[in-house]
């Protein structure tokens, strides 16, 4: 067997995995605004009845860093593979059941919190899933090209959007709104069995990680991964947070505030709109590895550093083709795509191996687990809540809301030129290597 067989085989079951996880998760994001605030949260006022739809939405992602450390811990204990497989099926679980869970009008006060606690656990799941995913396949690839491997599980958060938004949006058009309302929006959910029984038989067939089997054959694996993480890399979780902001805040901007912003705000029809984010997910599975390779050619941080401004700064002529577009639809999809399907793949494409190479494998699932999920807190969590919060308090207007993505991007961006000097990158984009046990 080739050795480049076993690289392929972790990659499509990592890739598979991250779209089913990412599937359940933004499905959640994409009816939150359309489905929920209707069904489940009631109100007079249809902003506060959006408003507490996005707070669930929040829980979610206030529920991950909880799921981060719990299985990152095992992770760097026991091994990625056995924490992936557990992973996948309580999101899987979740899912399904938040698509049986009855509505308001039905059970009354236990709806909302039927769907809260399905929510978190959710969280949970998601928390402990993006970091093996990711480190599967940046462990099992070769050094000078982590970055385009490492970026390949990346795919799954646009396939997974695509395919929560291309349901989504085909419910949508082949049912009338009322039972698209009633009983359409359920189908998406309990799709996700199916789903999970394909990815749990993939990841049965994949093996562990070889950087990590060389920790397990050394006895050398951290007490209390968490604490060591802390004790030792400080700094560089600081960073990585930091650097993660305009990716959260910037996918939540458009891949789920923007659905409610055009179809509440400016009128648009819903299945529309979904097109939009649906074709922009489609051309990220393309910029997404494409951006991974030019990390490995030119370095992580450099990509990262140029990737974080340019994004954030596309939001300005974006929201401002969404205002005057008039209906245009076409319009409002170049909007959407090239910021979100281009531009944003290169700060996520990069991500992954950057985040991976801040900390050595004795606490590496801990480590970039812990990153991307706390800071998801308030860079992805409560983005949407923001966002509409600005958009109200502008009358309307989606300025104040550029103006704080271009906040997250300048964070992120200095964060990116820290990493790089600290670390002192070299024109390929790999560090020095990280210390590995020896027997």
């Amino acid at each position: 067997m080739s050795t480049a067989s076993p690289v392929r085989k972790v990659v499509i079951a990592s890739v598979i995995g991250a779209t089913i996880e990412w599937y359940d998760f933004f499905l959640y994001g994409v009816v939150a605004g359309v489905v929920f605030n209707q069904l489940y949260f009631p109100s007079d006022d249809p902003l506060v009845s959006t408003m507490l739809a996005y707070g669930t939405f929040a829980v979610g992602f206030l529920s991950r860093p909880i799921g981060g450390v719990i299985f990152g811990h095992f992770g760097d204990k026991i091994g990625r593979k056995s924490m992936l497989i557990m992973t996948m099926m309580i999101m899987g679980v979740a899912t399904f059941l938040i698509g049986l869970v009855p509505s308001y009008n039905t059970i009354g006060i236990w709806a909302p919190i039927l769907l809260l606690l399905l929510r978190v656990v959710q969280g949970i799941g998601l928390g402990g899933e993006w970091g093996g995913a990711v480190l599967m396949a940046f462990e099992y690839a070769p050094k000078h090209k982590r970055g385009f491997y490492a970026s390949l599980p990346q795919i799954g958060l646009a396939i997974g959007l695509c395919l929560a938004s291309g349901v989504v949006g085909l419910l949508s058009y082949v049912l009338s709104d009322t039972q698209f309302l009633d009983w359409g929006w359920r189908i998406a959910f309990l799709l996700s069995a199916l789903l999970v029984f394909v990815g749990t038989w993939i990841r049965l067939n994949v093996m562990e990680s070889p950087e990590f089997a060389k920790v397990k054959t050394a006895n050398a694996e951290a007490a209390i991964p968490f604490v060591d993480m802390m004790k030792r890399y400080p700094k560089n979780v600081l960073a990585g947070m930091g650097a993660r902001y305009i990716d959260g805040v910037f996918f939540n901007v458009f891949g789920v505030f923007s659905l409610s912003y055009l179809t509440q705000t400016l009128n648009l029809p819903r299945s529309q709109a979904l097109i939009g984010v649906m074709v922009a997910a489609v051309v990220m599975c393309f910029t997404i590895p494409m951006f991974g390779a030019l990390s490995d050619r030119i370095g992580r941080t450099r990509v990262y550093f140029w990737g974080s401004l340019i994004t954030a700064l596309s939001a300005f002529p974006a929201f401002w083709m969404m205002l005057v577009s008039n209906g245009d639809m076409f319009m409002v999809w170049i909007a959407i795509v090239v910021p979100f399907g281009i531009l944003y793949a290169a700060v996520y494409g990069p991500e992954a191996a950057m985040f991976c190479e801040l900390f050595d494998a004795k606490v590496r699932y801990t480590g970039i687990s812990f990153v991307y999920q706390f800071s998801g807190i308030f860079a992805s969590g409560l983005t949407p809540m923001i966002a509409t919060a600005l958009m109200r308090s502008s009358d309307g207007q989606p300025w104040t809301t550029c103006l704080y993505v271009l906040f997250a991007g300048a964070v992120s961006a200095y964060c990116a030129w820290w990493i790089g000097a600290r670390k002192g990158e070299q024109m390929k984009g790999e560090f020095s290597p990280a210390p590995t046990p020896t027997s």
